[in-house]
């Protein structure tokens, strides 16, 4: 076995799913996409009557324009990363929307947890470990980059007390 790899019966020390925040559910979407479909639908029936029929097409493509809207952030909304800490290893996996996903291990003892604020409010978390550099959590609010940078840094420092 790699002196980096993990083996099938060690157990995490700490491991996270960072997922981009959804606001709306499904059951959400649907009520909404159905009150702007019956909307629009009684506007443009008010231009149908007033002799203005291309307007109702024009608010069926608005609602068409909304549904692909949703539906490619809902795709977005796939995306995830994993943070596994074991006492040899870190390793941060990252799932695109499409599914594909890269792996990244660092040695749990080198690697840092970086967190850049800017004067905005705005933050970038990053690992750093022997020049290599990996921004990560990108989808994350700023509060929510700031507590897991916290709870991450925390328990890499046990896991370097343990080593």
């Amino acid at each position: 076995m790699d002196e980096g790899r993990v083996s099938v019966q060690e157990e995490a020390c700490f491991r996270a799913i960072l997922t981009p925040n959804r606001s709306l559910s499904p059951r959400g979407f649907l009520i909404f996409m159905s009150a702007i479909s019956v909307v629009s639908f009684i506007i443009g029936m008010v231009f149908l009557y007033a002799g203005a029929w291309p307007v109702m097409g024009f608010f069926g493509l608005d609602v068409l324009l909304i549904y692909l809207a949703f539906r490619y952030n809902y795709r977005a909304g796939r995306a995830y990363e994993t943070v596994e800490l074991f006492p040899k290893t870190l390793i941060l996996t990252r799932v695109d929307k499409s599914g594909q996903s890269e792996t990244l291990d660092f040695n749990p003892y080198w690697v840092r947890v970086l967190l850049t604020e800017w004067p905005d409010g705005q933050t970038v978390m990053r690992l750093v470990s022997h020049g290599r550099e990996v921004v990560f959590g990108h989808f994350l609010s700023n509060e929510e980059r700031r507590e897991f940078a916290g709870a991450l840094k925390l328990e890499l420092e046990k896991a370097r007390t343990a080593i």
